[in-house]
């Protein structure tokens, strides 16, 4: 086996790679994800719980054994300014061990045997004052003697000694050492109980938050499923919606509402279809007839009538197909129109000027004022164009125009004095295709797109309209936004 150069980066193996990536792949999902920082923020939270619950708990009972060695050497300071310290001092609590230590080291009184000729400390306070410390064994030569119950806490005091007058020239020093051991003990139970308990504790957060995401994902995982397996050709179901009002309901409400979307698209498609090829049949039927008319036969007296008529299929199959392109193009919303400041007063009466010497209806422009709006001019005047020839084929004997423009918007009004149209229909006019029962007629009535194609060019310019007429006829109110800038 070829060994591995020093220096050289280790490469793994196939399978330590397939295995790293299947751990990545299961930390991958929102469940692992999830019952990991739960797992993590548990374990740290209850670590530094057990750490602070350690620290509080030694603490406080060193805190207690302190204050009872500071009343221990109250006590035996009281006799020592009196004078009247006995060779056995008293033992006080258990776990005490009192000495009265002269000016020179010596061991004037004990509560023991303990150390009778020897002081408990090394070092002794020399001026009147309280020293607190910890020692690790008492000062003694013989360590079995003194050791198995260290530590300790060393609590020390220095009096005026009375024998020499209390003038504080020389000084006794009362020294009280408390055995830490219950202390450390208590501490160390508490901290092996911990050490075992926490993991067991974290283990069962961890499986329990494995358990309640998963319940909480659930309802994810029938939404995916469903949509899954919903196609084209089943946009009627929905997916489950739980009884809920969480994130998790209000994502399969939203789904829902896609898919009523998806599906009112696709029917508005397969009717726009339906309706583009039934548009189509009439003048492509007409133009063939024409057509097999005149190769049948060239020389009979209506074949230059049929030529005629086919030309004339011809150019209505041009307009309906010109139509349908523009629809697209007006519906295409990823291509935002082109813009650019336009006076669309000027488009109103350059397309009413190639109207006028032709029109049969009048024509009134004289509530036509400024109004300059941003967008595609030819757009534009391709909405303003399918508005008039609209009003022109309904009205009687009057078509008007208006425009005018307030804070912030320009609103262009076109009217006929037709039959108007029933309030019902209002909506549905602007549908490709539509045509009310007086219009059927294809040459009257037109394609049926102009409608269509107007409203999609003013939705793209950011604008509404909207069709009235209660007072009679029919108007179309078209608001576009001002452009910045532009006076009314």
């Amino acid at each position: 086996m070829p060994s591995r150069r020093s220096g050289e980066p280790a490469t793994a193996s196939p399978a330590t790679v397939a295995d790293d990536r299947r751990v990545l792949r299961r930390l991958g999902s929102v469940r692992a994800r999830a019952t990991l920082i739960i797992v993590v923020v548990t374990g740290a939270a209850v670590t530094m719980g057990a750490f602070g619950l350690l620290g509080l708990l030694r603490a406080s009972l060193q805190e207690g054994l302190e204050k009872t060695a500071q009343a221990q050497v109250s006590n035996i300071g009281a006799l020592v300014r009196l004078g009247d310290v006995p060779a056995q001092l008293p033992a006080g609590q258990a776990g005490l061990f009192t000495q009265v230590v002269g000016p020179d080291g010596r061991v004037l009184a004990s509560s023991g045997t303990l150390l009778p000729d020897r002081s408990v400390a090394t070092s002794l306070p020399r001026e009147e004052g309280t020293v607190i410390r910890d020692i690790p064994q008492l000062s003694s030569p013989d360590l079995d003697r003194s050791g198995p119950d260290g530590p300790y806490l060393l609590v020390g005091r220095a009096f005026p000694d009375p024998g020499a007058g209390g003038t504080g020239a020389t000084m006794v020093t009362v020294l009280v050492a408390a055995s830490l051991r219950q202390v450390v003990e208590a501490t160390g139970t508490v901290s092996l109980a911990l050490a075992g308990g926490l993991p067991v504790f974290v283990a069962l957060v961890g499986a329990l938050g494995w358990l309640l995401v998963g319940r909480s994902l659930r309802p994810v995982e029938a939404i995916r499923s469903e949509v899954a397996d919903i196609t084209a050709r089943d946009l009627h179901r929905r997916v489950p919606e739980p009884g809920t009002a969480d994130e998790v309901a209000r994502l399969a409400r939203t789904m829902n509402q896609m898919l009523d979307r998806l599906e009112a698209s696709a029917n508005a498609q397969r009717r726009f279809v339906a309706d583009a090829s039934h548009e189509l049949r009439s003048p492509l039927a007409a133009l063939q007839a024409s057509l097999e008319l005149v190769t049948a036969h060239p020389d009979a007296p209506g074949s230059a009538s049929a030529v005629v008529d086919a030309l004339a299929e011809a150019q209505r199959l041009h307009v309906l197909v010109e139509d349908l392109l523009s629809l697209a193009r007006a519906e295409d919303r990823s291509h935002a129109p082109r813009q650019e400041e336009v006076d669309l007063d000027e488009i109103v009466f350059l397309e009413a000027g190639r109207r006028r010497p032709a029109s049969r209806p009048r024509l009134d422009l004289h509530r036509v004022s400024g109004g300059r709006v941003r967008g595609d001019p030819e757009q534009l005047a391709r909405a303003v164009r399918n508005l008039l020839d609209n009003a022109q084929r309904h009205a009687a004997s009057t078509v008007s125009v208006e425009l005018s423009g307030d804070e912030g918007s320009v609103t262009l009004v076109v009217g006929d004095d037709g039959p108007g149209v029933a309030p019902e229909d209002r909506e549905r006019v602007f549908e490709p295709f539509a045509r009310l029962d007086e219009g059927r007629d294809q040459d009257a009535g037109g394609s049926g797109l102009g409608l269509a194609i107007t409203r999609e060019i003013v939705v793209a310019h950011g604008g509404t309209i909207e069709l009235g007429g209660d007072g009679g006829g029919a108007r179309f109110q078209v608001r576009l936004p001002a452009a910045p800038g532009a006076s009314t």
